[in-house]
This record gives C-alpha cells, sequence and structure tokens, in this order.
C-alpha cells in the first residue's frame, strides 16, 4: 500500500468514526430529552463537573456517561440506556441504509453495544462505498 493509499485509507475510518460519533450524541440527546430539557441539561452538567466529560466526548467515553446515568438516575438509567441504544439503532439503520426492522442484541451492556454497533456501522459503510 502506498503512503497516499494509506493516508486516505486513515481518513475515511477517521470520517467514518466522526459519523459515528455524531449519530450516538444524536440517539443519546434524544434520549434524555424524554426526562425534559431541564433534566437533560443537569445530567449534561453533572457529567462535566464529575467525570469531566464533555458533550461531544461521550461517544468515546460511554462508560464515563454510563457511571454517570447510574450516579444520578440509580435503575432507572437501565430504561434510558435501553432507549439510547433503540435511538443509535435507528440512527445508524438509517445511515446505512438497512432494511432490517428490529436488532437483536441480547446481554450487552450500554458500552458493549454502543461499541457493536460502531462496528456494525463502518462495515456498513464500508459496504456502502
Amino acid at each position: 500500500m502506498t503512503k497516499e493509499a494509506a493516508e486516505k485509507k486513515k481518513y475515511a475510518e477517521n470520517t467514518v468514526s466522526e459519523d459515528f460519533d455524531k449519530l450516538t450524541l444524536k440517539a443519546i440527546d434524544e434520549a434524555l430529552s424524554a426526562l425534559g430539557e431541564q433534566s437533560k441539561t443537569a445530567i449534561y452538567f453533572y457529567l462535566n463537573g464529575k467525570y469531566h466529560v464533555k458533550k461531544r466526548e461521550i461517544p468515546q467515553r460511554i462508560e464515563d456517561f454510563s457511571k454517570a446515568l447510574e450516579d444520578v438516575l440509580k435503575t432507572g438509567a437501565v430504561p434510558l440506556e435501553i432507549l439510547c441504544m433503540d435511538n443509535l439503532f435507528a440512527q445508524v439503520k438509517k445511515a446505512c441504509g438497512w432494511s432490517i426492522c428490529e436488532w437483536t442484541a441480547p446481554k450487552l451492556t450500554f458500552n458493549q453495544y454502543v461499541q457493536f454497533m460502531r462496528q456494525q456501522y463502518k462495515e456498513g459503510k464500508n459496504e456502502t462505498e
């Protein structure tokens, strides 16, 4: 592989990763909106204050985001994480042009699911190129 080809490949991989991060943020933001704007803002504030995670960093720090949700919402974090996963699936499905109606990923934690969907997104984007 030439240096130029390697640089193009790296650029494409970075673009796909950035695109997935945007989809992840959108999915999480939509899920948090279900709690109301004040609650959503408070969670982002708490995440930044206690965990030093800015909103834009969430896709790369899903585990910290999940811990913050558990700190704030206790057992209520699980349904919110499931909503995030549902929203993320819808975002990736649309972006990749998938025709499947439902994606089942049993026994995955929120962090594992996001990593799994990141890989599926990369593979889906590579197939459409």
